[in-house]
């Protein structure tokens, strides 16, 4: 059975939905900024990837919303744009228990958890919310996102760290191939802005430091990168059976053909420096796929800006491709780094490109780093027509997760409804 992609919806630093975040992408804007006064992460870090503020009375009854963490909250708005731009109402298009959830964060609610723990500190033990799980658990983002919107079918969150939302991705691949179901709502949603875990990355060397202008601080595969810089938002995707898609109406961005994961089985921080786990989920991606390496056109790098990582990945593409050079890019360098969001976050832009024929470049690579020599869109964003795509995802614990995509299969394809076309 083939899947297809039929709805985006997107909460980020480059604002909320797929097309201004798209746009903003093509256009070369940043999400990254300097940490307002009187945010949580007060002077934890100097600068961060900061989506939009959204209050849980824009996605949840105002009797619902009582101490829900910010990474359900951004799902739930993500999840609401998905379906509408799908423009599929569970009940009505489609039967509730033909549709699937799985929707993933790397982390959950930490900033709520932070907060509750502190606040036990201060005042005892009454102090402790019983909405406290409810709204910080990692599957909550997936259980509210059911509720909201009848889902009964299958259910499930993963948490693989920065791969979380690309495995959700994926495993929506395996349900429809496995007649399962007919939509899967999937992706992720990650809000790790609070001051634990910035210091812990922080402490870790993870992060990028001493940059005046924090738009210049995310440098993906740049000489000068030194690391990432951390970020919040969602990403979700509809993915739906294509004859379901057809048979309503409605029209596909791209068809989703391919997906791969390995595990380095190295060290629980740091990934295998030949990039060897990386090259095999892409290779299992193709191998799926039925495609050969040269049929891809574009990879959106996982592309942190880690001084590993990124020498890692770019071995990685070489070994899988060889003589073929696909055009590369990382946009991280606009958005930063959301964790477990990352992957559904990236997905959509890759899917985006492929179908408008538009590859977003990467932000702040002035010069090439040593090892990391690739056919990289620098500048500008490049025009071309490509046939299939690739969307990388690594993480923490040796997680590696491939997504392949190719053109919609679908009578009616979209994409190009805001360019003209």
């Amino acid at each position: 059975m083939t899947a297809v992609v039929t709805g985006l919806g997107l909460f980020s630093p480059l604002g909320r939905g797929a097309e201004e975040v798209f746009a903003g992408l093509i256009a070369g804007k940043s999400g990254i900024r300097d940490i307002p006064e009187g945010h949580v992460l007060g002077n934890s870090v100097a600068f961060a990837g900061l989506a939009p503020e959204i209050a849980a009375t824009e996605v949840l009854p105002a009797t619902e919303g009582r101490m829900v963490d910010r990474f359900v909250l951004m799902a739930l708005a993500a999840a609401d744009d998905a379906l509408a731009d799908a423009g599929l109402t569970v009940g009505q298009d489609v039967d509730p228990e033909r549709v699937a959830v799985v929707v993933s964060s790397g982390a959950g609610g930490l900033t709520t958890y932070e907060a509750q723990t502190l606040a036990r500190a201060e005042r005892g033990h009454t102090a402790v919310s019983p909405y406290l799980l409810p709204g910080m658990l990692p599957n909550m983002a997936a259980a509210r996102i059911a509720i909201k919107h009848g889902i009964q079918g299958y259910s499930s969150s993963i948490a693989t760290a920065c791969t979380a939302s690309a495995h959700a991705v994926a495993e929506a691949f395996r349900l429809i191939q496995e007649g399962h179901t007919d939509v899967v709502v999937c992706g992720g949603s990650e809000s790790p802005l609070n001051p634990t875990s910035a210091l812990a990355f922080g402490h870790a060397r993870a992060l990028a430091t001493n940059w005046a202008d924090p738009t210049q601080a995310s440098r993906p595969f740049d000489r000068r990168r030194n690391g990432f810089v951390l970020a919040e938002g969602a990403g979700v995707l509809v993915v739906e059976r294509a004859e379901h898609a057809a048979a309503r109406g409605a029209g596909g961005y791209a068809d989703l053909i391919g997906w791969g994961a390995t595990t380095d089985a190295f060290k629980p921080t740091t990934p295998r420096p030949d990039g060897a786990g990386a090259a095999g989920a892409m290779k299992r991606a193709i191998a799926v796929s039925g495609l050969d390496p040269a049929d891809i056109g574009y990879i959106n790098a996982h592309g942190t800006a880690t001084k590993i990582g990124d020498s890692a990945e770019a071995k990685a593409i070489r070994a899988v491709f060889g003589d073929h050079h696909p055009a590369v890019s990382s946009t991280k360098g606009q958005t930063g780094h959301l964790l477990g969001g990352t992957g559904a976050l990236e997905a959509a832009v890759s899917v985006l490109a492929l179908a408008k024929g538009l590859l977003p470049a990467t932000a702040n690579l002035e010069e090439v780093g040593p090892d990391c020599e690739l056919d990289h869109v620098r500048g500008v964003a490049r025009p071309a027509a490509v046939r299939a795509v690739l969307s990388n995802s690594f993480a923490f614990g040796g997680h590696n997760v491939s997504l392949l995509f190719g053109p919609a299969s679908t009578p009616k394809r979209r994409g190009r409804e805001n360019d003209g076309d």
